[in-house]
């Protein structure tokens, strides 16, 4: 993408608010430009649902394989995507910002604070919002190691009577969290939705 480009622009081509435009293409553009991060998140409070659904979604794929640079212009926000997450209403934010936040550095407080998030959204009507926020729960073990026993019971709950997507999830995530010797797994392989 040339360097003038209109973010919003880009973010609202799609035929409705789940339809993923030109996300991937976005994400590329911006994780060579980490200068335009505090614009991408700017736009996940747009009035326009596809445009926030999209913005959520290119942050997420960028937070990634995020390089030093994009992590820190991520990090600036930290405060506000953690509020955010209590506050969006639209499934698809809700589960890309479950996926993103457990990604930056944390503090325990931060941590249950997100947790607490993402309890509320097991109560969420869509299986992929409850399915991410398990999946960030696991995560957030990884900064948190007081709240893993607490997620293992949580999952083998999950395991037992959730969705579909949230008993395969549940598995897999069990599986990292309960390697012999209490270690889990390197983070990049627990992110099954990448």
């Amino acid at each position: 993408m040339p360097a003038r480009v209109d973010l919003r622009a880009e973010l609202a081509v799609g035929r409705h608010a789940l339809h993923p435009g030109r996300a991937q293409e976005v994400a590329e553009w911006i994780g060579e430009l980490p200068r335009r991060i505090p614009s991408l998140i700017e736009l996940i409070w747009d009035d326009d649902p596809g445009v926030a659904c999209r913005a959520a979604d290119v942050l997420e794929r960028v937070s990634r394989w995020a390089s030093p640079a994009t992590l820190r212009a991520i990090m600036a926000f930290k405060e506000p995507l953690i509020g955010l997450l209590a506050e969006a209403a639209l499934p698809k934010v809700r589960w890309n910002l479950a996926l993103t936040v457990p990604r930056l550095k944390l503090t325990v407080a931060e941590c249950r604070r997100v947790a607490a998030a993402m309890n509320g959204y097991l109560d969420d009507t869509s299986s992929i919002v409850k399915t991410a926020a398990l999946h960030a729960m696991a995560d957030l073990t990884l900064q948190d190691p007081a709240s893993r026993e607490d997620v293992v019971d949580l999952l083998r709950m999950a395991e037992r009577t959730g969705t579909p997507a949230m008993r395969a999830r549940s598995r897999i995530l069990l599986k990292a969290l309960e390697k012999p010797g209490g270690k889990r797994q390197e983070r990049s392989s627990l992110h099954m939705f990448d």
